[in-house]
């Protein structure tokens, strides 16, 4: 009985090793499965809570992004006021300058000498035409200045494209007219007022080469150094200007044209 109870020993001994390396083992995994679930809901909620400070940051940008948008679309319509406002002064202020002008050339036409009228007496002589003269169609003044006059009230009434046909209608007319290097003046502001400025400086010029002792050929000058500027010829303008100071120096528009000349 003895030897068999030691035959039976280190076999249950063996069993029970066996028994309780399981039992350690299943601990084991038991409690590396307890830990991976509280790692796993730690990192959950370490992701939830970053997902949720980029959403508010998200938010947060896109609310200062709708301010932004806001204050521009409030800043665009404070500049888009600005502008209206601007343009009006702008036109307003050439309308002024406009009436001036008109006002002055009414002015300075007074002090231009008169053509003699065709029904002026003659000698008995020089009333009977020549057989080898050529005849001359008489001017009448009257006429030439209600021609003018409703070229002008028609530049006066910012009809540009009117007055400027009217105006060199009146100039091709009435070539020798006392009135007509007001014409090619008044043909050349029109002109440069329709952002046309190479048809402006071709009627200024032609006023300043035909007509240089005329109360408007300093103006028709500087006018002409004006639209050299906007065609971006500075040294054109620069020649001008200096043509008009060395050719009217007591002007006022040699006055403006050596400002200009400073800068």
């Amino acid at each position: 009985m003895e030897s068999r109870s030691a035959a039976r020993r280190p076999g249950s001994l063996h069993l029970l090793a066996m028994v309780l390396m399981v039992a350690a083992f299943g601990s084991r995994y038991a409690h590396a499965g307890l830990f991976d679930d509280d790692e796993a809901r730690h990192q959950i909620k370490e992701l939830s809570i970053k997902t949720n400070d980029r959403l508010d940051i998200i938010a947060k940008g896109q609310i200062e992004l709708a301010n932004q948008i806001q204050a521009l679309r409030e800043e665009n319509s404070r500049l888009r006021g600005q502008v209206e406002t601007l343009t009006y002064e702008l036109e307003a202020a050439r309308k002024r300058q406009q009436d001036f002008y008109v006002d002055l050339d009414g002015r300075l036409r007074k002090l231009e000498p008169q053509p003699a009228s065709s029904t002026e007496a003659r000698p008995a002589d020089e009333g009977r035409p020549q057989a080898d003269a050529p005849r001359k169609v008489a001017s009448d003044p009257a006429a030439e200045t209600r021609e003018y006059e409703a070229a002008l009230n028609l530049f006066r009434a910012n009809k540009l494209k009117e007055a400027a046909s009217a105006f060199e209608t009146f100039a091709k007319a009435h070539p020798d007219s006392a009135l007509a290097p007001s014409a090619y003046y008044w043909l050349g502001n029109a002109q440069y007022s329709l952002r046309d400025c190479k048809k402006a400086i071709d009627a200024q010029r032609l006023l300043a080469s035909k007509w240089p002792a005329h109360p408007k050929a300093p103006d028709a000058l500087l006018n002409v150094a004006t639209c050299q500027q906007e065609l971006a010829d500075a040294k054109g303008a620069k020649t001008t200007l200096e043509t008009l100071v060395a050719k009217y120096p007591d002007s006022t528009a040699a006055a403006t044209a050596r400002q200009r000349l400073k800068k």
